[in-house]
């Protein structure tokens, strides 16, 4: 009977395995984007379009799973496309994959007569577009609408296995199928965890690649959903608290019983056999019933799956008093505002490492009362940050405001700002020419943020290496938003008669007009871009070398053809030439004096991630301050935060030009 009795438990156990399975293959549906662009039926372009479709099918069954081409030749005509298969699968299972997403990609059931398209299944991923699909840096995200339980827990865990993700595909390169990704998974709770996948397109640079990957890591959900893709033109990440890849299996199998007792042996302890029947029927009910609901769960949970076209910030927290710290909390963290606790001092007041009581370390910023930053720019600050969520923004853990304080509660960044390794002749020696190359993309992507990505249009208005925060990785991290404005999606710019930021990063239509918009920040970036590759401070390279300052400076040495001329030299011939040409050519782009011949931070990102992106001849730099004198008022050095009000008048200075912390 006990054999009988194995035999129903591994028939359940089959079953239930079985089934665990099938869920999984049909626990997430397609995800698709398709806008409102149309072509019209027998039109040039929706016989390109099959001619397309018809030449990814048949290219399906590439050993690399990946392969992008082009139909038609006249401009609006022309339809770009490919496919990427799912770094883990067979060359069959890729077939199959594109082969039926090439049908199902125009049926009615996703984009019928759509001039732009990508429909994304577990296994493959299809896209198509009337625009080159590499030259732009268009980004799709795929968002599941439900919410985890810990979401504080769960950006946690999910920050880790991410990071070590892309570190595991730039790490694993092409292997010998030409695939380039990674999978890993950790634990979120006693009952679930977290499996992620990553992968760059074949050909793909081993740099541009991670750079890509940490671009899409930023632009994942970071309100704890339970799932999330993005897509990118030449990577992509995806997160699930389910296995969507196939996950090897590493159990053991059980070990067989070295006897079975038969019926005979009751009265030597053995089990009747209506014993065993009343124990295995229960047992075998309860395994299906559980399938049952195992299955309902997760199909109920696969239908509740968004996408987003160019992701949005979905990072807004609710209710602002949730933040709120109280005082005596903030008291105790920082030993009551010990000076030993001091990290940094400003116009704006006096910050200090402290501790919570879990543990945590905080930055404290304490508004001093005399401080320029009244109320409107606490609240603001406050506003800005508790909605923007992204790796390389510094991250708003609360405040406290209770009487005359007014206090700012931040994540605390080890390793201080970008300025004291940078412009310290000792310290810059940490900085070589990838971590400073990390940097730079970092501080884009976070600008790109900024500007694009996150729900609301967020002009910094005070983008300097001191305030660029750098964590226990060295991953930069953009801070102080005291000065920043929000702008509307639509809006482009606007005007003000109260100029605030620091002179040497200040574009020149703000510094002398007082207008401002994405592309003041981009002049910025510019600035402190070309500090970086050169390990000089633009007003101490001023004041050091003759009357000529960084930017004429770097200009004469790519007008002449010696642009490396400006590279610091602690590089050495540990650098890459490409790389610090082309970030020397983005800069020059950044800091020109017409804003719209400036490109826009997407732009920059873009062509980061590619040499091969053509770039206009940048055209000489904005020389808006011709002498010391011009450059800035009495007593006033050009690392400091101004704010003024037409003619100008000094009364702040950045708080963020810090001690080391």
């Amino acid at each position: 009977m006990l054999n009988y009795f194995n035999i129903l438990l591994c028939y359940c156990i089959i079953i239930f395995i079985f089934q665990v399975i099938n869920c999984q293959d049909n626990s997430s549906p397609p995800a698709f984007y398709c806008p409102n662009t149309t072509y019209t039926s027998n039109s040039t372009y929706s016989f390109n379009l099959k001619a397309l479709l018809s030449s990814l099918a048949s290219n399906s069954s590439r050993p690399n799973g990946f392969y992008n081409t082009t139909s038609g030749n006249t401009g609006s005509d022309i339809v770009y496309g490919m496919f990427l298969c799912r770094g883990d699968v067979s060359p069959d299972v890729c077939q199959n994959c594109v082969s039926t997403a090439v049908k199902d990609v125009t049926s009615e059931s996703y984009c019928p007569n759509g001039k732009i398209a990508v429909l994304w299944v577990d296994e493959c991923l299809i896209r198509y577009s009337d625009q080159p699909l590499f030259g732009t840096a268009t980004r799709y995200g795929f968002l599941n609408t439900q919410n985890v339980s810990e979401p504080q827990r769960f950006l946690s865990v999910l920050g880790n296995v991410i990071n070590e993700l892309i570190a595991s595909v730039a790490a694993n390169g092409n292997n010998r199928s030409g695939k380039i990704y990674a999978s890993k998974e950790a634990n979120f709770t006693s009952l679930e965890r977290v499996y992620s996948f990553a992968q760059c397109i074949p050909d793909v640079s081993s740099s541009s690649c991670e750079n890509c990957l940490r671009t899409a890591m930023g632009n994942l959900p970071s309100d704890g959903k339970r799932g999330g893709r993005v897509l990118l033109p030449s990577c992509n990440v995806r997160y699930e608290l389910y296995p969507f890849y196939n996950v090897t299996a590493s159990t053991p199998p059980p070990t067989p019983p070295s006897s079975s007792p038969t019926s005979n042996d009751r009265g030597k302890g053995g089990i009747a056999s209506g014993v065993i029947v009343a124990i295995a029927v229960p047992i075998a009910v309860s395994i299906l019933l559980f399938i049952l609901g195992f299955c309902w769960i997760r199909s109920r949970t696969s239908r509740e799956f968004n996408v987003v076209e160019e992701i949005t910030d979905e990072d807004e927290i609710s209710a602002a008093e949730s933040l709120q710290y109280h005082l005596n909390t903030i008291r105790v963290a920082t030993t009551n505002f010990s000076i030993d606790n001091k990290i940094g001092e400003g116009g704006f007041g006096v910050v200090y490492k402290g501790k919570l009581p879990d543990g945590q370390e905080i930055a404290v910023k304490r508004l001093s009362r005399s401080s320029g930053q009244g109320i409107e720019e606490f609240k603001n600050e406050i506003v800005l940050i508790a909605k923007l969520q992204h790796r390389n923004l510094v991250r708003l853990l609360g405040y406290c405001l209770e009487g005359d304080e007014k206090i700012l509660v931040y994540e605390f960044v080890p390793n201080k700002s970008l300025d004291y390794f940078l412009f310290d002749p000792e310290k810059q020696q940490l900085l070589d020419w990838s971590r400073r190359y990390k940097i730079i993309g970092g501080i884009a992507r976070g600008l790109l943020y900024l500007h694009e990505d996150s729900r609301l249009r967020i002009i910094h208005r005070d983008l300097k290496a001191s305030n660029i925060l750098l964590d226990a990785e060295m991953n930069p991290k953009i801070s102080d938003f005291g000065m920043a404005r929000i702008f509307g999606i639509d809006q482009s710019e606007e005007i003000t008669s109260r100029i605030v930021g620091t002179y040497g990063y200040m574009s020149p239509e703000y510094a002398m007009h007082g207008q401002y918009s994405v592309k003041s920040d981009v002049f910025s970036f510019g600035v402190l871009l070309l500090e970086i590759i050169s390990g000089k401070k633009n007003s101490a390279f001023y004041q050091s070398d003759g009357g000529e300052d960084l930017l004429s400076y770097v200009w004469r040495n790519w007008r002449d053809g010696t642009p490396l001329n400006i590279m610091d030299p602690i590089f050495a011939e540990s650098y890459s030439r490409n790389e610090v040409i082309q970030c020397i050519h983005i800069g020059l782009l950044c800091v020109q004096e017409d804003a719209n011949g400036r490109p826009t931070m997407d732009s920059v990102v873009l062509m980061l991630n590619s040499y091969s992106i053509t770039t206009q001849a940048p055209k000489q730099p904005a020389f808006v301050f011709r002498s010391r004198s011009e450059m800035l008022p009495k007593g006033m050095d050009s690392d400091q935060t101004t704010s003024k009000s037409m003619p100008l008048s000094i009364n702040e200075v950045s708080i963020t030009e810090m001690e080391p912390r």
